[in-house]
């Protein structure tokens, strides 16, 4: 009887794993979409239109990049929220992950869509500090997590730099 309790309870938070990490897949890539509605038709035309620094990456770049980091931001909420113990456990470092990737859906449309560098710049630099106060809570909570997060704060600090860059010669 109690092998058999305990099996169900395995299968069951098994299955919660699961649906959470469906998610926050989800809801990370509904970012990007968002992003992606914002920023308008042709953006890889006006990418390239724009006075860009040498260091500036391909415009192919984007679309390996972004679906990676999206999965891993995903991923590390997911082992906040797995570590923690649930979402009311983790309510304080998810609430900043999800702020962080409302304002990451935002900065495509003020750069792309509204051509406002300047003001894309101030977004960015507000994405800047969300994630890594994102980072150092999901680090407090797991290594992991935090490990994650890095190769999404290294891109998004190189995005500020090129958005700072583009601003500045256009």
């Amino acid at each position: 009887m109690g092998v058999e309790v305990e099996q169900r309870s395995r299968t069951g938070d098994t299955r919660r794993n699961v649906v959470a990490l469906l998610v926050l897949v989800v809801v990370a890539a509904a970012a990007g979409f968002v992003g992606n509605l914002l920023q308008g038709d042709d953006v890889g035309e006006r990418y390239l239109a724009l006075d860009r620094p040498a260091w500036a990456p391909p415009q192919e770049a984007f679309g390996i990049v972004w679906p990676v980091l999206y999965l891993l931001i995903a991923i590390a909420a997911w082992q906040v929220w797995r570590t923690s113990g649930g979402l009311a456990a983790a309510r304080g470092p998810l609430t900043l992950w999800a702020a962080q990737l409302v304002v990451n859906a935002v900065w495509p449309g003020v750069f792309f869509g509204a051509g406002a560098f300047w003001p894309a710049v101030a977004v960015i630099l507000l994405l800047d500090v969300l994630v890594v106060g994102t980072l150092v809570q999901f680090w407090q909570r797991s290594m992991l997590a935090g490990v994650l997060l890095l190769p999404y704060l290294a891109w998004i600090f190189y995005a500020t730099g090129l958005n700072l860059a583009i601003a500045l010669a256009n």
